[in-house]
């Protein structure tokens, strides 16, 4: 039986005075989420603080993207083990913020999940369709291709390392969520996709919704059979609202 994970993606928001207040509200919360791991992915410059903040608690925590690179010349990156020096399990790679403003390709975003995986961090990766792509019916191959990147890379077995987060770009931040049948068809037909190469990694690995899933939501998204929580993004800089997807989420 998959644990269900709900993980916050704070994006570029916050400050050091309303993260804490965030944190506070989270761990009193807390103890109401019977079931699901819950877990931010902070901007880098805040890690320190949540370190502190969510240490001996029942709280994960990671950074939002990584560089492929160990470390040298390159400025403005930062490296996996820079990540793991405070205590992160996770960081999210590919997601379609950073494959649209950034030019992040599916090589390039196998590679951060090679890279992220050999520093025992463990890799939430995004994949998702367009709009446009939805409406020409072409979401399972655009999908497939962003998971054929990484299978082709690692192979399949590394994949139960790690947790993978669908998220049709459409309904990012817009208000548009995918029906709940939407949903479950798309992660029903990743986790058939793995299940014909491995069926033992198709039933461990966590698939995650990732788009515009709220407190009002949640329930109904994550009560379908291939859904196992959620990648938050707005909804996970409010606690009530966060938690109120983790109590949902188990």
């Amino acid at each position: 039986m998959r644990q269900p994970l709900v993980a916050g993606n704070w994006k570029m928001n916050g400050s050091r005075e309303s993260i804490k207040a965030l944190l506070d509200g989270i761990k009193a919360g807390i103890g109401a989420v019977n079931k699901a791991e819950v877990a931010v992915c902070a901007p880098y410059v805040y890690l320190a603080d949540v370190q502190q903040q969510l240490n001996g608690s029942n709280v994960s925590w990671g950074a939002q993207n990584l560089s492929t690179e160990a470390s040298g010349a390159f400025t403005g990156e930062i490296s996996a083990d820079m990540i793991k020096d405070f205590s992160c399990k996770y960081v999210i790679v590919g997601h379609s913020e950073r494959r649209s403003l950034y030019g992040e390709t599916d090589e390039i975003v196998a590679h951060k999940f090679e890279v992220a995986r050999n520093a025992g961090l463990v890799p939430i990766l995004c994949v998702g369709e367009l709009l446009e792509e939805r409406e020409k019916g072409i979401t399972e191959e655009v999908v497939n291709r962003q998971l054929d990147a990484v299978i082709n890379r690692v192979g399949i077995a590394a994949l139960a390392d790690g947790v993978i987060a669908y998220e049709p770009v459409w309904a990012i931040g817009t208000g548009k969520t995918a029906t709940p049948d939407q949903a479950q068809e798309t992660h029903a037909a990743i986790r058939q996709k793995l299940a014909s190469m491995d069926a033992g990694v198709a039933e461990k690995v966590q698939i995650l919704y990732g788009g515009s899933m709220n407190a009002g939501n949640a329930a109904e998204l994550i009560g379908m059979a291939d859904i196992d929580g959620g990648l938050i993004g707005g909804a996970s800089l409010k606690s009530d609202d966060f938690l109120t997807i983790g109590k949902a989420a188990g």
